[in-house]
């Protein structure tokens, strides 16, 4: 009899077996459940209740602050880590003299977009005008700081529909600055800001970089 065999205990059966079947052992096989991390989650409406639930939690506790909503899909953004927190508060603190200097205001992650039915959040921002709004519908810098598996490259297309005239990517497992300036509907790397007259080189030497 094979290990999948089922035991059937009738009345012709002269004896009862003396204990249940063991169950097969397959711990060799791959388990063919998906692995979640870094896996795109998609749910279809009618949203399920336990999501709705996870959502207003989120809001009410305020851990919504970096979920965006991309035409209609909402995308569901865990806070930063410690390196990630760290590297963008030196990075702001090092270009805001300078883009004050340059007549633009700073601040850290708001939402850019013209309403909640589409808006991405960046880790900060510099810009022309006013700071007393909820919906930006431009800036002249964005801040976007890397992290294992967010959607930055990804939100280069909507900046530039949205006329963003320069973006800031700093890798902190990479250590490293890029600088991007809009060109048309795309973006060129370059090595310096034009709006903050800095280089990307002085700039990477004011970070200390988190271990």
């Amino acid at each position: 009899m094979g290990d999948d065999a089922s035991i059937v205990h009738s009345a012709e059966s002269s004896t009862a077996p003396s204990c249940p079947p063991a169950k097969p052992n397959r711990s060799w096989l791959p388990d063919p459940r998906p692995k979640l991390a870094h896996m795109r989650i998609v749910a279809l409406e009618p949203l399920p209740a336990e999501l709705e639930r996870l959502i207003k939690q989120r809001q009410a506790l305020g851990h919504d602050l970096y979920d965006e909503v991309w035409e209609g899909e909402y995308h569901m953004v865990p806070g930063p880590g410690g390196k990630h927190s760290g590297l963008q508060f030196q990075l702001l603190f090092a270009l805001e003299p300078l883009a004050r200097a340059a007549g633009l205001r700073g601040s850290g992650p708001f939402n850019i977009g013209d309403s909640e039915r589409s808006f991405r959040v960046p880790d900060g921002g510099f810009h022309r005008g006013t700071l007393d709004r909820v919906w930006f519908p431009t800036a002249a810098i964005v801040v976007e700081i890397l992290s294992p598996g967010d959607e930055t490259w990804a939100k280069f297309d909507y900046y530039a529909a949205h006329r963003v005239d320069e973006i800031c990517v700093a890798d902190p497992e990479a250590r490293t600055i890029r600088w991007f300036r809009r060109d048309s509907a795309s973006y060129l790397p370059v090595d310096r800001s034009e709006l903050l007259d800095v280089t990307v080189a002085d700039l990477e030497a004011t970070v200390d970089w988190p271990s």
